[in-house]
């Protein structure tokens, strides 16, 4: 474990309690909790601000009267509620680092190290800001959650008679009306109608699914064309949406018993601190020594046994591979998530939109050999009749049209049929299009009919991202295992997409538990996960695994909130890049750990057996902490960014 992990009071992880998730009968939709809105973020900046300005009146020499009164503003804003969780805690009969790094300041300040002091307050300060930050920002992600359930549904009674009820309400058995373009209330199955339902949400499948009597829907899926009669089958708080807010918790809770083990840590450097701290000071008094020199040399102790320079020994690298990566389009989300990302020695990846593009396009265009058409004749029909639909099959058929130049008839007489396709009259001749019957493919195909008789079909397959093989291989390279495939598409899409990736353990067909399921079996075996994924469905997955990458353009919000890291262009190659920077990053902390607990030894060592000058103890300390963060900034080159890129696989 490393030391500046407990260095921050224990502010590793953020648990969401189930008490912070609101119930899902808000008549409002959420809004993000902006950073200044949070109290802790307004201390830390005030304290920061301070600092700055009495740090610049100090450094240009004026006098004490000029620059007091801000390092005591800083002491003051950034200090006042550490200070008081560490007197909380001591009521608690607990010590922890709260109370320490406080005590360590107002030490440094009494024997005239004023600027050490607010240095430490300011440091601690903006740790507690980053975490209330991360709190809230994850309440906001799963409050969005919740926000695709609809808050109210259509039921209907034995006579048919319909009426509008929460959907908190609904009951087993229920029967609901869902009209085009709205979302499903509820888990159940279709009683009668036709319709589609874009579930990407849940499953990750890219294109809208036709779902018929008999067929199984999911709350808060958007129901596209056509009315469905609905025969609920599961309470609303046991639907998959709120099953995935359970997860999202539950995972959260995981990392408990890791923030526990560093509270027990934490408890006993601040003890043996303090413990050392006083019996420094009270040994030599004991033995005749003056008040003042004791106290001289207590302090001292204080300040080079300080953990100021383990602090910047530690955080420059991981803050540099953080800065470096975000120059190149990834967000890391902390220090400790840029440290996890380099532990990992597995990767499970998600399909849509994640190794795939997440849309579907045009791969294959075929007349039938008697239709008298060629394929730029097909696709241009299809794309005439397509033109006023707003169905994702239809916009990539229009946009295959426009990427080739080519003409588009105006279509008359349009209409959509639910579940089957386009009708519409170009240029005096009835024109149908629709997808043709073939179950469990790794590819959808439309069929083009004029007049009544076929003239051909269309194929749309979602694309694989070029990046897609290379990433693959890298990420192998560095885990020494291939990455696993975890997809909620069906069989033969994802067979298509791991053949051209590179990829053998293939596991399609999962809903988000099963997602869960999958990460917490590789990480039962003993291995450190990276998830990437992009969707709802992922967020679970993302939040029990080691470390989780989210797809930054196509990401839903709550992955992007889960997420450790968002790749923000969507960059593949950018993941195993990032995971070797951490590796880098990780390897220059334990460089920076040596240097430091080196300096700290000799300094320690040196107070206790001899005379430690108090300004050669100060330079020493300080020394220390300009070394280790000259060395951890070195991650910001971009030598250290190009050393991890991958390189195109050539096939």
């Amino acid at each position: 474990m490393s030391l500046h992990v407990f260095l921050y009071g224990g502010r590793v992880s953020a648990t969401l309690a189930p008490s912070r998730i609101p119930a899902p009968t808000r008549t409002a939709p959420h809004r993000r909790t902006r950073v200044l809105a949070l109290p802790e973020a307004r201390w830390a900046l005030a304290a920061t601000a301070a600092f700055l300005v009495a740090l610049a009146l100090d450094l240009s020499g004026a006098p004490a009267w000029a620059y007091g009164p801000s390092y005591a503003v800083a002491y003051v804003t950034g200090g006042w509620e550490p200070a008081l969780e560490g007197l909380r805690a001591l009521r608690e009969k607990t010590l922890d680092v709260d109370l320490l790094m406080i005590v360590a300041a107002v030490g440094a300040a009494a024997i005239g190290q004023v600027l050490d002091g607010a240095l430490l307050i300011v440091i601690f300060a903006t740790s507690g800001a980053l975490e209330a930050l991360a709190t809230a920002r994850t309440a906001d992600s799963v409050r969005g959650l919740l926000d695709l359930a609809p808050t109210t549904a259509t039921r209907l009674d034995d006579a048919g008679a319909e009426t509008v009820v929460p959907a908190t309400e609904l009951a087993v058995g229920d029967v609901l009306l869902v009209r085009p373009g709205e979302r499903i209330g509820a888990d159940g199955r279709v009683l009668d109608g036709v319709g589609e339902a874009d579930q990407a949400t849940i499953t990750g499948e890219p294109l809208p699914v036709v779902k018929r009597p008999g067929d199984e829907v999911f709350a808060g899926t958007l129901n596209g064309t056509g009315a469905l009669r609905v025969r609920v089958a599961r309470d609303p708080a046991d639907s998959v949406i709120a099953r995935i807010v359970t997860l999202v918790e539950e995972a959260s809770r995981t990392k408990a018993p890791t923030q526990l083990f560093i509270e027990r840590i934490e408890q006993r450097y601040a003890v043996a601190i303090v413990a050392a701290t006083l019996a420094v000071f009270a040994v030599p008094l004991a033995f005749g020594a003056d008040l003042t020199g004791a106290l001289l040399r207590a302090m001292t102790f204080m300040i080079v046994a300080s953990p100021c320079a383990v602090v910047l020994a530690t955080m420059p690298p991981l803050l540099s591979a953080i800065a470096n990566a975000g120059r190149h389009g990834v967000l890391v989300k902390s220090a400790v998530a840029m440290e996890r990302l380099g532990e990992i020695d597995m990767a499970a990846l998600d399909k849509t939109g994640t190794l795939t593009e997440g849309a579907p396009e045009v791969t294959a265009v075929r007349p039938t050999p008697d239709s008298g058409l060629d394929e730029d004749a097909l696709l241009g029909l299809a794309a005439a009749a397509e033109l006023p639909s707003e169905h994702p099959l239809a916009r990539a058929i229009v946009a295959a049209a426009r990427t080739q130049d080519l003409r588009i008839a105006r279509a008359e007489d349009f209409t959509a049929v639910p579940g089957q396709g386009v009708n519409a009259t170009v240029e005096g001749r009835s024109v149908s299009v629709g997808r043709a019957e073939t179950a469990d493919s790794d590819a959808t195909v439309v069929r083009v009919t004029r007049d009544g008789v076929p003239v051909g079909t269309l194929a749309l397959t979602d694309r694989l991202r070029p990046a897609t093989p290379a990433t693959t291989a890298a990420l192998t390279a560095l885990t020494g295992t291939p990455p696993t495939l975890l997809t909620g598409d069906n069989a033969r899409a994802a067979a298509r997409v791991a053949e051209a990736a590179g990829l053998t353990d293939v596991r399609a067909g999962l809903l988000p538990e099963g997602k869960v399921n999958a990460v917490r079996e590789m990480q039962d075996a003993g291995r450190k996960v990276l998830f990437v994924g992009d969707g709802v469905n992922d967020a679970p997955a993302l939040a029990a695994a080691h470390s989780g990458v989210a797809m930054g353009r196509v990401g839903s919000d709550l992955a992007l909130e889960t997420a450790d890291a968002v790749v923000v262009r969507d960059e593949l190659t950018a993941v195993p890049a990032v995971v070797r920077l951490s590796r880098a990053a990780r390897r220059l902390v334990v460089q920076n750990l040596v240097i430091a607990g080196t300096f700290i030894t000799v300094l320690v060592v040196w107070d206790l057996v001899g005379h430690l000058p108090l300004p050669l103890g100060v330079a020493g300390h300080e020394g220390s902490t300009v070394l280790v963060g000259l060395n951890g900034l070195r991650l910001l080159r971009e030598s250290a960014w190009r050393s991890g890129q991958v390189q195109p696989v050539r096939r």
